[in-house]
């Protein structure tokens, strides 16, 4: 698992965190502006528990990386449009009178403020932060590996199933030669019991002619007798 002091040294390995804008409130409720986007320095300053000097340094000197993960300065026009957007909001939701930064105005974002944590030294809030991610990492190594195993485990268990399969072709083969077999002599055993009903019915038609024509010749014996006793 990466040290505290590699988070802190290294670029890289904070970008790979930064997707983890959960921890901030995991360690301490991060209140944000009524527009629910935006903090400014001095409300940093209260969650990091350190004061509004301690972040400007920090921001000064990783100015570059804080701006590409959401901070931001705001003057002039830019600075007038948002404290417009903002009066209505803060007085509904602080129920005071909204600060108007004279000339400029930072804010940050959750993630640049996640970014702070990752960088600022002299802050117990910042260090339970980076303790949070980097317990939370290794918790998704120890799944990682878990699972990692399990698949293993399965790909045995197929391993297996297949030389099984394997073993049962040969014999799959033998049975399915021998369906075939019973299947061509099943069909010979059908034409030749319908050979047999074809002759049947035409034996039954014979019997019938038969039996006609027993029964003319006895009627043409009765009418014989009859004549001859007649005589």
């Amino acid at each position: 698992m990466p040290s505290e002091v590699a988070l802190l040294e290294s670029r890289t390995m904070r970008a790979e965190h930064l997707g983890r804008v959960d921890a901030l409130d995991k360690v301490k409720a991060l209140v944000m502006l009524p527009d629910g986007i935006h903090i400014r320095t001095e409300d940093a300053s209260r969650y990091f528990e350190v004061s509004t000097d301690v972040i400007r340094q920090l921001t000064a000197r990783h100015r570059a990386e804080l701006a590409e993960n959401g901070m931001r300065v705001l003057r002039g026009s830019d600075l007038r449009s948002y404290h417009s957007d903002m009066l209505s909001l803060w007085g509904e939701g602080k129920g005071e009178s909204y600060p108007q930064a004279v000339t400029q105005l930072t804010l940050h974002t959750r993630r640049s403020v996640l970014n702070i944590a990752m960088l600022l030294r002299d802050s117990d809030i910042a260090r339970c932060v980076r303790t949070y991610l980097l317990d939370a990492e290794e918790g998704w190594r120890e799944g990682y590996a878990s699972l990692d195993r399990r698949l293993t485990d399965v790909e045995v268990c197929l391993g297996g199933v297949g030389a099984a399969l394997q073993e049962l072709g040969p014999v799959l083969n033998r049975m399915s030669i021998r369906l075939d077999n019973l299947d061509r002599r099943l069909d010979a055993t059908n034409k030749v019991v319908a050979a047999i009903s074809h002759r049947l019915c035409d034996l039954s038609d014979d019997i019938k002619r038969i039996d006609g024509r027993v029964d003319d010749v006895v009627h043409e014996l009765r009418d014989l007798r009859r004549s001859r006793r007649r005589r």
